[in-house]
């Protein structure tokens, strides 16, 4: 009877291992975890950055700057139709009607107003998040689509849009 007591002392005294919630880390310095869902599916297109008014262009890719080796850049799927971003893009992002795979074939870099006319929309955006720096995930899709699946995604992270 007193071995049962002592094993069932030590069973209830034993915590299992307890799952701590991601706390966003927006001191770290390093790229930071940029979580987004638009209007459509732009998943496939390029971005550019336009000015805070949304009227200029302020910053754009290379042709060959949208290629991570073999792979393009394009941003990862994650749950719900929320991406994870791999380019760069804020809030003032906009997506141009040229794919990735398309656009790396350029020969040269279109101009401001080639690229303006590209724009397919300036509002792409239905929300946007920073999840805090990228190091702070040991698998970030699958922690974030943990998030996203708890419906926590807006608590944790700083809404950006």
């Amino acid at each position: 009877m007193n071995r049962l007591l002592i094993l069932f002392a030590l069973l209830i005294s034993c915590k299992g291992q307890q799952k701590t919630e991601f706390i966003a880390d927006y001191k770290m310095p390093g790229p930071q975890t940029i979580v987004y869902k638009t209007k459509k599916d732009y998943y496939n297109l390029v971005p550019v950055l336009l000015s805070d008014d949304k009227t200029e262009i302020i910053s754009y890719p290379h042709p060959i700057d949208i290629k991570v080796g073999d792979t393009y850049a394009t941003p990862t799927k994650l749950n719900e139709g929320y991406l994870l971003d791999n380019r760069g893009i804020g809030k003032s992002v906009a997506f141009l009607n040229m794919t990735y795979e398309q656009y790396s074939k350029l020969d040269r870099v279109p101009t401001l107003e080639e690229l303006q006319n590209m724009i397919v929309d300036k509002n792409p955006l239905e929300v946007m998040c920073n999840c805090g720096n990228k190091k702070a995930f040991s698998d970030i899709k699958k922690e974030l689509n943990v998030i996203i699946d708890s419906k926590k995604l807006l608590k944790i992270c700083k809404q950006i849009k």
